[in-house]
This record gives structure tokens, C-alpha cells and sequence, in this order.
């Protein structure tokens, strides 16, 4: 087999990609506005219920009215699933593979249609939606490789007599809730690692994006996956959601997003349903708040285009992005005068014109954003930025903050946006210590030449994914595994040698002869 390499990304200065990414935008205006519905065992239900998907740059533009599973589709699906598992997880490990396979091989083919629905459905620019498109087949690709690996388990010694063998074996059905800011590769990643590991899956995605799982749904489906392994059931949190977190038949809860809906999932995930034979897993990544640590002897100008394209990279709807900037007191104000400078350089609008920085997601997310953004006027000074438009599109303009204190609500609370805050430090200790005095521990970057301080921070700056001499989001499938502690999640590392083995169980058998 072809060792796993990740996929290029596109090369936008190229004419002939440009435009083949507008061949992908007008395929994509084909279908929009069209009513999608659940699948159930393969079967397409439309309900009464739907709920709109919008493009976040131009609110009154439709693209898709998705079906909404109520508690008795859920049940339904849960049936279909149980049933299923009873013969998907006795499927060979290549036969699971190569639907991977074929699965990313057909997104290939696709590769300019996804990037355009992720500009459309997600707002996302032209380089950040290729980066996801790119990411879902990495996941495809990568946890293929790495299922056949456990095929025949893990060596244990045998004593005379006897043969034991150590092998995986899938835990059951599986509720999948994604996300909508990487709507392809976290979506794609984490249903992936359910079903190719011999589990089924209930796939509820985020109602911001649901249409790009219902492509996915639709490519997987095409690539040879059992009808009833994967089964697509949009709805909301509180008609279907909680049933399902608490169902005593769910197995493991697979969970992509807040840090109040990712507790709360682990609260009711560990309550004991009468009925229930198993205790419940949970592989949760919670979101983070996360610093650039800039020491005395950093090179000023990699480190203002890390802050920028950390902060700002998708309007910073990211769990990775940088939202707090850890700078030394002798290079701070330098730093902070060439982040501005960038920061106003950056163009805002629609993403279709392959800008830099797009919409936020919608309205309660700009209204969130809006608050700190008044909150960092009191606790600081606003630099650049601060406007937000919500007319036609929801935009807020790339925001810097300074003379902040490192424990002020700016350099805690997670925003979710594109706004960033600068705190002093005397000495790099101090701007470590800083740097961990968050809830979260997701991700991290440190800037400096200084070998002794790169390996203190490797030790004590206690992230997931801790970045030197770059910024700190962009983490590729099978380099850099991605997965974060303290109120970060569950350090489930997705895109790592180890994320398969949460979605299944040990068995260890003993023959005597």
C-alpha cells in the first residue's frame, strides 16, 4: 500500500484552479435552496419539520431546508443501527478500509464542489475551505491505513501450553455530533472512525451546516457503505440530542464543540440508564483559549504573521485559534505596532470573491463577539477593528486589543471570533505561567530562538499541540495528532495513531492445549 501522505492543498494563484473553483461554485448554485431529507436504513424520510441552512455572507440566500428527525426517528435509527452492527462489525477490516478508500477517492474527484459548498454553507475563504476539504480526505485516508494496522490486535506473550491473543473488537452504536466550523473534516473525521472501526453511527451534524454531511452521507454511500451503518439525523439538541446522550443504548458519544454542551453531554453520559448493560464512553473536544507566547529574541516578523493568520484564519471560528498574544516586555510594543499594521491590511466580505476574511457564523455568534468586543474597550484599548456589519452578511472586522492584564474576561472567556488581546510579561517564566492560566489547554505557540526556552515550554506550557517558530492552528491529519487537555475535551488525539482504539474494545483470549 501507498504510505499516507496528507493532501496538497490547492493552489490558488494558479489560473486554472481559480477556475475550477468557480466550476465548483456555479455546480454548487445547482442545487441550492433543494429539501434534504434523514436516511434511516438507507431510506430517505422527509418530515414536516425542516430547518433552514443559510450562507452566512448573504443571509437571505438558502442552501438547502434540511428534514428534522424527531424522538421517534431517533429511535428508529437506534433500531436500524443496533441491527446492523450485528453484522457490520463481523465485516472484514479491508472491506471497512476500502470504503475509506473509495470514500476519499470519490471527495477527490469532488474536491472543488466540497470547497465551494464549505465557501457557501460554512463562509468560509478560499484557501481555509480547500484546507478542510483537503483535512476530510487526510481523515479518510489516515484512519484507513491505521484500521488495518489493528487488524491483528497487539503481540502478548504465551507461556507453554497456552496461546493468548490480544485483539480489538467495535463497541456498538454511536452518536456523532459535529460541529459546523469544520463542517467536511470534522464531520467526516469523527463518523469515519465510528463505522471503519466496526461500529454503527448516529450522525447528527450542526443545523448550520448540515447539508455538507448529507454530501458526505451521500459519498459514503456511493463507496460501497452497508445501508444502516451510518445514519443521518439532523435534528435539534433538545428534541433528539439529550435522548440520545442518555439512551441506554448508545455505546460512546463522539462529541465536537462547546465547553457548557460538551460537560453537560459528559454529565448525562455518565448516568446509569435503567436498562443499560455498559458504562458509556465520551471522546470530546471542548474548545480552547489560546496564546502565542513571544519571547525577547523572537523573529518579530514571523511572529506578527502567526499572530495574524492564527487570530484571524476563518474570523477566528476556530478551537485552535489564537485569541490571547503572551509578549515580552522588551519586544511588545514593536510586536504589537506590525500585528496592527497586518491586521489592517486584511480585506472583509464575502468569500466567494476570495478574500481574507469572511462571515462569522450567524447572528447570536456576531452578538457574542459584539459583547467582548465591548468588554475589551473596558478592560483595554481597541487597537483596530471592533465594527461589525449584519445586513446583508455577518462580519466582524479583525480586532485587536491591548493593555490587557493575562486574567482579565478577554485573555479567559473563549470568543469564538476574530479578537485577540496583548499582555505583558516580564520574563519568559512569567509568560509561561501566563500562558497556562486559562481552563483550557488546547493549543499553544511559542516564538523564540532561545533552544533552552523551546525545551522549558516543552515541558511546562501545558497544551495538546504546542507549535515553535509558527502559529498555532493548521494541525495536518497523521503529523500533528490534535487534541487538547484540562476543559479542552478528552484529549481524544484525533488524526493520531491512538484515536481508532476509542471507539473500540480490548479482548484478550487464552487457548490452553
Amino acid at each position: 500500500m501507498i504510505p499516507y501522505k496528507h493532501e496538497p492543498f490547492t493552489d490558488f494563484s494558479k489560473e486554472e484552479n481559480r477556475q475550477k473553483l468557480e466550476e465548483g461554485l456555479n455546480t454548487v448554485k445547482g442545487y441550492l435552496g433543494q429539501d434534504y431529507p434523514l436516511i434511516i436504513g438507507g431510506e430517505r424520510i422527509m418530515t414536516d419539520d425542516k430547518k433552514e441552512s443559510y450562507n452566512p455572507a448573504h443571509k437571505d440566500e438558502t442552501i438547502g431546508q434540511l428534514s428534522q428527525a424527531s424522538q421517534e426517528h431517533a429511535q428508529q435509527a437506534m433500531d436500524v443501527a443496533l441491527e446492523t452492527f450485528e453484522t457490520w462489525r463481523k465485516s472484514s477490516f479491508e472491506f471497512r478500509s476500502d470504503v475509506l478508500f473509495k470514500a476519499a477517492a470519490i471527495i477527490r474527484k469532488r474536491k472543488f464542489e466540497f470547497t465551494a459548498l464549505l465557501v457557501k454553507e460554512g463562509g468560509k475563504p478560499w484557501k481555509e475551505a480547500d484546507a478542510d476539504t483537503a483535512e476530510a480526505i487526510d481523515f479518510l485516508e489516515y484512519y484507513g491505513r491505521n484500521h488495518l494496522k489493528l487488524k491483528n490486535g497487539d503481540h502478548v506473550e504465551s507461556r507453554p501450553g497456552e496461546y493468548n491473543q490480544f485483539h480489538y473488537i467495535p463497541l456498538g452504536v454511536g452518536l456523532v455530533i459535529s460541529p459546523w466550523n469544520f463542517a467536511f473534516a470534522i464531520m467526516a473525521g469523527t463518523t469515519a472512525a465510528a463505522a471503519v472501526t466496526g461500529n454503527t453511527v448516529l450522525l447528527k451534524p450542526s443545523s448550520r451546516t448540515s447539508v455538507i454531511a448529507y454530501k458526505f452521507v451521500e459519498v459514503l454511500e456511493e463507496a460501497g457503505l452497508p445501508k444502516g451503518v451510518v445514519n443521518f439525523i439532523p435534528g435539534s439538541s433538545r428534541d433528539i440530542g439529550d435522548y440520545l446522550v442518555e439512551h441506554k443504548d448508545t455505546r460512546f458519544v463522539s462529541f465536537t464543540g462547546s465547553r457548557d454542551v460538551g460537560t453537560s453531554i459528559f454529565e448525562k453520559a455518565a448516568v446509569v440508564q435503567e436498562g443499560q448493560t455498559h458504562l458509556k464512553r465520551v471522546i470530546a473536544e471542548m474548545g480552547g483559549k489560546d496564546t502565542i507566547v513571544v519571547d525577547s529574541d523572537a523573529d518579530l516578523e514571523l511572529a506578527a504573521e502567526a499572530i495574524v493568520a492564527s487570530a484571524f484564519g476563518f474570523s477566528g471560528q476556530k478551537c485552535s485559534a489564537c485569541s490571547r498574544v503572551i509578549a515580552l516586555d522588551d519586544i511588545h510594543d514593536e510586536l504589537l505596532e506590525k500585528v496592527v499594521e497586518k491586521t489592517k491590511k486584511l480585506q472583509v466580505g464575502n468569500p466567494e470573491s476570495d478574500i481574507d476574511v469572511g462571515p462569522v457564523i450567524d447572528d447570536s455568534s456576531l452578538e457574542k463577539i459584539q459583547k467582548y468586543i465591548e468588554i475589551g474597550k473596558e478592560e483595554g484599548k481597541l487597537e483596530v477593528g471592533g465594527e461589525t456589519e449584519n445586513e446583508t452578511g455577518h462580519f466582524v472586522h479583525p480586532t485587536v486589543f491591548s493593555g490587557l492584564k493575562h486574567d482579565d474576561r478577554i485573555m479567559q472567556e473563549e470568543i469564538f471570533g476574530p479578537v485577540v488581546g496583548f499582555a505583558k510579561a516580564k520574563d519568559f517564566d512569567q509568560a509561561i505561567d501566563y500562558a497556562n492560566s486559562t481552563d483550557y489547554g488546547l493549543t499553544g505557540a511559542v516564538i523564540t530562538k532561545n533552544r533552552e526556552h523551546i525545551e522549558q515550554a516543552r515541558r511546562d506550557f501545558h497544551v495538546g499541540n504546542l507549535y515553535f517558530n509558527r502559529g498555532c492552528t493548521a494541525a495536518i491529519v497523521g503529523y500533528q495528532p490534535f487534541g487538547g487537555f484540562k476543559m479542552s475535551g478528552t484529549d481524544s488525539k484525533a488524526g493520531g495513531p491512538d484515536y481508532l482504539t476509542l471507539h473500540m474494545q480490548g479482548k484478550t483470549s487464552s487457548e490452553q492445549f
